[in-house]
């Protein structure tokens, strides 16, 4: 993001000068707020049926509980651009630690669920930071050479952080006998998920006064002693002034964005824009969020001990961690777009196999399905699978293409909007899958499989590859 609100567009470090090691260190402490991202997102999963039983609420009631914190992501994605050009990138990471601080305390003391939906909207807000700013970070100061991998980092912080909230879920659950039981200080273990999240949110908000401010950030707004400064630790004396005349250059050709500038006369937005929103949306609709916010209950609902869903979901979680480190190793190897389709094809098998499985399965005698015989371990296969698939492409690799398909006069707005559009994508399947949930898991499912399966459709008509480009020869 540039003073006038361009994100990323120019990168500020030339491969044949930089080693990369002191890149690699920063973006990592910018990825994460990708870790709270997760954890936030993720920590609800082991929870979720001890809200449904504690505050006595129905499906639309318990769905809207556990998406509430994705309305609060999209404000806080559409809106952090803003704050980020007037004060700074460090200053915005701050606030997104607070956001999650006070998110996790608010969250598991809430006393109705009314509380419990305020604070993790404030904790969503976070999340919407998060995904932003990290990337957009991550872009401004990587090569090209190695963007992708280091853009990548950010899918791996979450994954990560998924990981880590569905552990602390599992092994909080088995201490207390039970998420529903109590643990500490009078509070029940499925309260201190949530409380657990400070220690993260701690650290992000420490970590981040270790590392430099965007040298872009600091020129655009004339602070150019602490950019030379800053350039001349990462770089060497040597190119300082010709880096800093460089990116003086390309903030004389800025123009303001607007909301406005993403519009075309008779599509109603740009094409990139129209990409960008249905990377955004595919990535959602495929369901993979289901697998992270709700596989305790969907596997108890279909006769799992709720000891072994918390096992099957943390097993779910380490696959989800090893195929995003696949995707980093291979994203600038093999580019973005072969990815994306392998991950649709992948994604339409497993899905549609959940859907056959789960829409013929035996019922008990409340009408509730159950798997016997063989269909419970293959359900656990293809799920499994369906995360690698995910992981491995769809995950990590959107990511890397909002942060760098936009071309430089309209990147922080459409970034916002795209990754806003994201977030209302990821609130409308997180809030009606426990409606799906009680009607039909074979429907679900199937509906998720034909998603995936348009998402191959549209990656290989719309989506052009990104690899190796530099920022500033992205267009429209």
């Amino acid at each position: 993001m540039s003073e006038h609100g361009a994100i990323a567009e120019e990168p500020i470090f030339d491969d044949e000068e930089h080693t990369g090691r002191g890149v690699v260190r920063i973006a990592s402490v910018a990825a994460l707020g990708g870790f709270l991202f997760g954890y936030d997102s993720a920590v609800i999963n082991g929870a979720v049926s001890s809200i449904e039983s504690y505050f006595e609420v129905d499906s639309d009631a318990l769905g809207f509980a556990v998406a509430s914190a994705l309305l609060g992501a999209a404000a806080g994605a559409l809106t952090v651009r803003r704050f980020a050009d007037r004060y700074g990138r460090l200053f915005v990471m701050k606030i997104a630690a607070v956001l999650f601080l006070v998110s996790a305390f608010g969250t598991g003391l809430a006393v109705n669920l009314e509380m419990l939906i305020v604070f993790r909207i404030v904790g969503g807000l976070g999340v919407g930071i998060a995904s932003v700013i990290a990337p957009a970070y991550i872009a401004e100061v990587s090569p090209a050479r190695i963007r992708g991998r280091l853009a990548s980092l950010q899918q791996l912080a979450i994954v990560t952080g998924i990981f880590i909230s569905l552990l602390v879920d599992f092994l909080l659950a088995s201490l207390a006998g039970g998420a529903r039981e109590e643990l500490w200080l009078g509070l029940e273990a499925w309260r201190w998920m949530f409380i657990a999240m400070f220690v993260p949110a701690l650290a992000y908000g420490l970590l981040s006064l270790t590392i430099p401010e965007s040298p872009r950030f600091l020129v655009a707004t004339h602070r150019i002693p602490e950019a030379r400064k800053i350039l001349s630790a990462l770089l060497g004396e040597k190119g300082v002034d010709i880096k800093i005349n460089r990116i003086r250059e390309t903030l004389e050709n800025d123009v303001k964005p607007s909301w406005k500038d993403l519009r075309a006369p008779k599509s109603g937005l740009l094409p990139i824009v129209w990409v960008g929103l249905g990377l955004s949306v595919f990535q959602q609709f495929v369901g993979i969020n289901v697998i992270f916010y709700y596989s305790n209950v969907l596997w108890e609902a279909v006769g799992f001990s709720e000891d072994g869903s918390f096992v099957i979901t943390v097993i779910t979680a380490v696959v989800n961690i090893l195929t995003t480190l696949i995707a980093i190793a291979s994203i600038d190897k093999f580019g973005r777009k072969p990815l994306l389709l392998i991950g649709s094809a992948g994604m339409v098998v497993t899905l549609l196999t959940m859907a056959v499985i789960f829409g013929t399965a035996a019922t008990d005698a409340d009408g509730k399905p159950y798997l016997e015989g063989a269909a419970g371990p293959i359900a656990l296969v293809a799920a499994n699978l369906f995360v690698v698939a995910f992981g491995m492409s769809w995950g990590p690799v959107v990511w890397v293409l909002l942060g760098e398909s936009f071309p430089n006069r309209i990147r922080a707005a459409a970034l916002s909007f795209a990754a806003a559009g994201q977030w209302v994508a990821n609130w409308a399947i997180t809030v009606s899958f426990p409606s799906l949930k009680d009607f039909s898991l074979g429907f679900a499912y199937g509906f998720y499989g034909i998603c995936a399966a348009l998402s191959f459709v549209f990656v290989w008509k719309w989506v052009e590859e990104t690899k190796g480009k530099e920022l500033e020869d992205m267009h429209t």
